[in-house]
């Protein structure tokens, strides 16, 4: 065994963090880099929630904090088996892996039913490290297909999920100036805008359906389920392979000196962005985090 792959095995013996440990330990980091002007923390958070919609909030953060330009990760046996090798002295991105057990019924309650005797449960998170791409060498990858600035059959793949959720969409040139209006149930569109316009415009207001139901919307400012909801768009956008521009400082209404708010708006946002590129089947593929909703439903309980 090389002595990559020893030093990544003992480092997984560290004492593992919990879910909400994580979360909070990267709030605190990004809360400091915005108070201290680098709104571009922010922004890498984003980036990562468009590249590895399929992790879960604490693993993102995770991946945006120690290495914010990656682009693709796997694990060292991963990378193996798809004929490619860590380079020597790269230094692993610590994420949680999930540690499932079994609860084993009573042999009364078993007898009752034979075919359910245990039964699966989240016993708690071990480290684990992952690799990018570019820390590794070897044979060369398929091509993801990316799309350049249009989006192509993503507008309506997401034009009918849309409305599956119910909700209506029309083209109203009334709303002028507005490009985009979010009625609760209705969606309006301005017509004339360029196909990465509107498919963003979109996104953004099929995010406020999703996103800014009643509760919410009484206990967030105007302000911030603006920014949530672009932050949706950015990420999706990103995701997609539109050019969305650089998430910069209005991305920082989301703190306002609340972190609670902050943390709750980055996991809102990232939930709602994976939600939306799975009904666009998207394409950009990442190792599958298996610990996504497990570690979801802990995080949220």
């Amino acid at each position: 065994m090389s002595t990559t792959a020893n030093t990544a095995i003992l480092k997984t013996k560290e004492q593992p963090k919990t879910a909400r440990e994580v979360i909070a330990e990267n709030v605190q980091f990004l809360i400091e880099q915005l108070e201290a002007g680098h709104s571009e923390a922010l922004t890498d958070y984003l980036n990562a929630m468009s590249r590895f919609h399929n992790y879960s909030l604490g693993n993102i953060l995770e991946i945006a904090r120690q290495r914010p330009d990656a682009t693709r990760v796997a694990g060292f046996w991963t990378w193996k088996n798809l004929g490619r090798s860590v380079k020597k002295g790269e230094k692993g991105i610590r994420i949680l892996a999930p540690i499932i057990g079994v609860r084993r019924k009573k042999d009364a309650e078993a007898e009752k039913d034979i075919t359910k005797q245990n039964t699966a449960v989240l016993c708690g998170f071990r480290s684990t490290y992952v690799f990018d791409v570019s820390q590794t060498d070897g044979a060369d990858l398929p091509d993801m297909q990316q799309v350049s600035g249009d989006p192509s059959e993503n507008s309506e793949r997401l034009a009918a999920f849309v409305r599956s959720r119910g909700i209506t969409l029309v083209y109203n040139a009334n709303i002028a100036p507005a490009l985009g209006m979010s009625y609760g149930g209705r969606i309006a569109i301005l017509p004339g805008q360029s196909k990465a316009e509107e498919f963003s415009t979109l996104v953004h207001e099929t995010a406020h359906e999703l996103l800014h139901k009643a509760e919410r919307r009484t206990a967030t400012t105007k302000s911030v389920r603006e920014t949530e909801a672009e932050a949706v768009a950015f990420v999706v956008g990103k995701a997609v392979g539109l050019v969305t521009g650089t998430a910069s400082a209005d991305y920082i209404h989301l703190y306002h000196g609340n972190a609670s708010l902050l943390a709750e708006s980055l996991e809102v946002i990232q939930k709602t962005a994976a939600v939306i590129l799975a009904a666009l089947e998207p394409t950009i593929e990442e190792e599958s985090d298996t610990a996504a909703t497990d570690e979801f439903e802990e995080v949220a309980a």
